[in-house]
């Protein structure tokens, strides 16, 4: 298994170079926000081990909503992030990055304070600016580009010939039917127009790495439970009074904000998310954020690593990261179906689960006791996301029109060629993805 990683490139947009970077960067674009794969600065096809990645410009939109606690807006100057996710060890992918799109992006960083236009300097550059998320969610770690790409050839071809077979063979001869796919797709293999590549070795570094996160994190919250116990009185005496205090925001989203992002969305079946804003203010919420989001983290790495995040299975790759001496947060995702489906999905399966983080940040609704309230209050939870949601300046993703439901039927198709089934039952079954 070959397990996937993330970077983040995060840079200050030099003074005077906000429109000049914007017109840059609009020239890797086929549509409105959408990568051209093939563009000059960044050919983000020629990487075949990345997923996903994006472009963006965080600027401090919501920064006066801090007024409400007493305290003025933190300066915050417009950066530049490029994020993205991909397969294997983060080293060797931001040396590729450098060395196949070298040029491009020292045109791009160029824009930005401390970048030395020098190439060889670049790789060194991109690892001192990369920011680690807080919190990580992969939909199915493991399954690579390659295995997508081919997974998805694999279910076409079958289902292009199935028709034919049916007519030779009859719809009820599930047996015959199941063989002579089998046989197709032998044909197809050896004529080298379909390829199933067997999963590369686990490493053993993220393997032993892997195993002491998981063993190693309940162990230390097992330690300090006693702690907690102790003080959990006052956590939640405190919790509640901050709670209770909390200013309410009921801010409509202006009608422009909202048509900027608009118009990037839904020209997929996929789209991309990208949410920023600073952290209320006080120690106790930063801890508290800090130890949901590790919480977080190792569930995401450790639980829900097969294709749902808690009983949400549209989101490819999300991620939470703390900036500006974590004052502030970002939150990225990649996730199928409309934005407003994309909303009423969590509100409706996981508004808990929404609550305990972005409860932390300035301008979501009011909660108790962290899980209640919040997200349940649907115009407040939803405006408060869009005020705060900014537009990607460019987004790739390596699999236009799948979602992640088809990712996951065609590894259940293959899944099922490389496994003999017992019965007509499931064989009928597996016939049925197709």
């Amino acid at each position: 298994m070959m397990p996937q990683s993330t970077f983040m490139i995060s840079a200050v947009i030099r003074q005077g170079q906000m429109e000049t970077l914007r017109a840059l960067l609009r020239t890797m674009n086929e549509g409105v926000g959408h990568a051209d794969p093939r563009n000059s600065l960044i050919p983000f096809g020629r990487f075949d081990r990345l997923h996903v990645a994006r472009l963006v410009i965080l600027e401090a939109r919501t920064a006066d909503e801090i007024k409400a606690y007493g305290l003025e807006p933190y300066a915050w100057r417009p950066t530049l992030v490029f994020l993205g996710d991909f397969d294997g060890e983060r080293d060797s992918f931001l040396a590729e990055l450098a060395g196949l799109a070298g040029p491009g992006l020292v045109k791009i960083f160029s824009c930005c304070e401390g970048f030395a236009d020098n190439p060889g300097q670049l790789l060194q550059w991109l690892k001192e600016h990369d920011i680690r998320p807080k919190a990580n969610y992969i939909n199915w770690i493991g399954r690579t580009v390659r295995q997508v790409h081919e997974e998805d050839a694999l279910h076409q071809s079958l289902a292009a010939c199935l028709p034919g077979i049916i007519d030779a063979v009859g719809r009820e001869n599930c047996r015959a039917l199941r063989q002579k796919l089998l046989s197709h797709v032998e044909l197809e293999k050896q004529a080298g127009r379909l390829s199933l590549t067997a999963p590369e070795p686990t490493p053993m570094g993220w393997k032993i790495r892997n195993l002491l996160h998981k063993l190693g994190i309940p162990l230390i919250l097992l330690l300090v439970s006693p702690l907690f116990l102790l003080g959990s009185p006052i956590f939640f005496w405190r919790l509640r009074q901050l709670e209770r205090s909390d200013p309410d925001f009921f801010i409509r989203p202006d009608r422009d904000h909202i048509q900027e992002l608009s118009v990037q969305e839904d020209r997929d079946v996929s789209n991309q998310f990208n949410v920023f804003g600073d952290v209320k203010p006080g120690l106790f919420r930063l801890l508290t954020l800090k130890v949901l989001l590790l919480l977080l983290d190792y569930s995401a790495r450790h639980v829900y690593n097969r294709g749902f995040l808690t009983r949400i299975r549209t989101i490819h790759f999300a991620r939470w990261v703390l900036m500006d001496n974590n004052r502030r947060i970002y939150f990225a995702s990649n996730y199928d179906g409309s934005h407003e489906a994309y909303m009423d999905d969590f509100i409706n399966k996981v508004a808990w689960g929404l609550n305990l983080v972005f409860s932390n940040g300035v301008g979501y609704p009011p909660t108790r006791w962290l899980v209640k309230g919040g997200a349940e209050q649907e115009q407040k939870y939803k405006y408060t996301l869009r005020r705060h949601q900014l537009p990607s300046e460019v987004w790739y993703k390596a699999y236009p029109g799948l979602t992640a439901y088809d990712l996951s039927r065609n590894s259940r198709i293959r899944q099922g060629m490389e496994i003999r089934q017992e019965s007509d039952a499931e064989i009928r079954e597996w016939l049925s993805l197709i």
